[in-house]
């Protein structure tokens, strides 16, 4: 083992620099700055090259992270990159984006008196520095094939099931109904977590490799279903889920009251330079506002941290739970209490109140109950505890739900499960439609960034042996005729 490694007893854990919450607050710019190559080092160091890499179990991608961390303690940083970019075709997105407390440096050994490695920042920074030093190229693959796969859908889960199957000389062509490629990525997740250049970086990257995007293109208006189809010889869908949960209350009809997604891409469209309507004339601009974000995910808290930059009179967020049961990560809850943002835990809205715009909600106290099967407590209301806080906007981040793809592709013959999901066949990721494949959220529902990755490059070896299994039973059929 190197010499390098099991420093962990002497050095002390380390994160890169964070802005501090009075400056990053005026701008959408990622709050963290980079490793330089001494700390980098340093802190990859920390690794106890354990025997059983809880840190690789537990990322839905199984990276070779204890490897590519000893690479990195030994300053080895293009065989790194080699390494990280074999199991993730997005290292620097996840290494930015990943709740890693929750995973791979949740898991880490040492955690317990030492504190975890600091994984997520050094793999951003391995991948930083291949782009800087010119070793990320585009794909080029071995031999050019004949046939053609079309894939509806250009966020996570698309783009890396693309760039595996052009790998092996397939022609591609991704399909999406906006006008930029990277989905959530680019619309749903604010630039103080993932910067779009980032994002915009890995598509002209896939087009240099030769595939083919087809923007603002809506499946079943701009081109048919069928027709995408006809056109390829297996398609997959990507699409994402982007329906947002509602919430059944009096007065959720209430102008101010708005869905995370409508108020996020919105931001998001406004930072790249679009002209946004209704960022323009203010109704989905939280400016001199006074601000409720219902929900207690990732979802919610970029809400919140995106209200203060817009410059809220005041932004509080109301969770059932408390904070130790909060799905999103800890980490964006102290950036987000950093940056000013008052969380009310055990608060659940019960009524929405104004004449024909909102201007409070009204909040009940809960308390936590008995657990379920799920093993959660199960949230519960205290009587004559209801109050109310003033709401000029209210923000709904409460999850997503799929839309209904079979209406929208106009093809019943797509079969869906009892959550509205597309239903596939897990061992060929094949839905009921031969040679049609799906991948990602509109499989698994919400769910992070780092499985829609995983999602895509499994769905690329199924197409791959399908394409392959057809084509060995048309030879066998011509050698028969």
């Amino acid at each position: 083992m190197s010499s390098k490694m099991l420093k962990f007893v002497t050095t002390l854990k380390a994160t890169p620099p964070k802005r501090d919450a009075s400056k990053r607050v005026d701008d959408f710019d990622e709050i963290y700055d980079e490793f330089d190559l001494k700390t980098a080092k340093d802190q990859a160091s920390r690794c106890s090259q354990c025997g059983v890499p809880f840190c690789q179990i537990n990322c839905p991608l199984h990276n070779n992270i204890p490897d590519w961390l000893m690479l990195t303690a030994e300053g080895r940083m293009e065989e790194a990159y080699r390494l990280s970019s074999q199991t993730n075709n997005m290292p620097e997105i996840c290494g930015r984006i990943c709740p890693q407390d929750r995973l791979c440096e949740g898991s880490c050994v040492i955690e317990k008196g030492f504190e975890s490695v600091t994984i997520g920042a050094v793999e951003k920074h391995i991948t930083e520095t291949a782009f800087d030093n010119g070793w990320v190229k585009p794909v080029t693959p071995a031999i050019e094939r004949s046939e053609s796969i079309g894939v509806i859908g250009a966020g996570p889960a698309g783009l890396t099931a693309a760039e595996m199957l052009r790998q092996k000389g397939y022609q591609l062509t991704i399909y999406d109904r906006y006008d930029r490629a990277g989905g959530l990525l680019i619309y749903g997740i604010p630039g103080f977590k993932l910067e779009k250049h980032v994002v915009e970086r890995r598509q002209k990257l896939l087009e240099d490799g030769g595939v083919t995007f087809k923007l603002n293109t809506d499946i079943g208006t701009d081109i048919t279903f069928e027709e995408i189809r006809a056109a390829h010889n297996a398609v997959l869908i990507a699409t994402g889920v982007y329906k947002a949960r509602d919430i059944k209350a009096p007065g959720s009809g209430l102008e101010g009251i708005l869905p995370a997604l409508d108020y996020l891409t919105a931001s998001n469209r406004k930072s790249l330079g679009d002209k946004v309507a209704g960022f323009d004339s203010g109704m989905l601009n939280a400016e001199g506002k006074d601000v409720i974000v219902i929900g207690g995910g990732d979802t919610a808290m970029d809400c919140v941290r995106t209200a203060v930059r817009q410059k809220a009179r005041s932004v509080s967020c109301l969770y059932r739970r408390d904070r130790a049961n909060m799905p999103g990560s800890q980490r964006e809850v102290a950036n987000a209490e950093d940056e000013g943002v008052e969380f009310k835990w055990l608060s659940a809205p019960q009524a929405f109140i104004g004449d024909r715009r909102v201007s409070a909600v009204q909040v009940q106290r809960i308390h936590l109950g008995q657990v379920d099967a799920t093993g959660r407590q199960v949230p519960q209301l205290i009587e004559d505890s209801s109050h109310e806080l003033p709401a000029d906007m209210v923000i709904k981040a409460l999850g997503f739900d799929p839309e209904d793809i079979p209406v929208m592709f106009d093809e019943t013959a797509l079969t869906v499960s009892k959550w509205g999901t597309l239903s596939i066949d897990w061992h060929t990721m094949m839905t009921s439609l031969p040679g049609v494949f799906a991948a990602g959220d509109i499989v698994r529902g919400a769910s992070l960034v780092v499985w829609g990755v995983r999602d895509g490059r499994e769905a690329a070896e199924h197409i791959d042996q399908w394409i392959a299994a057809e084509a060995g039973i048309a030879s066998a059929q011509a050698a028969s005729a």
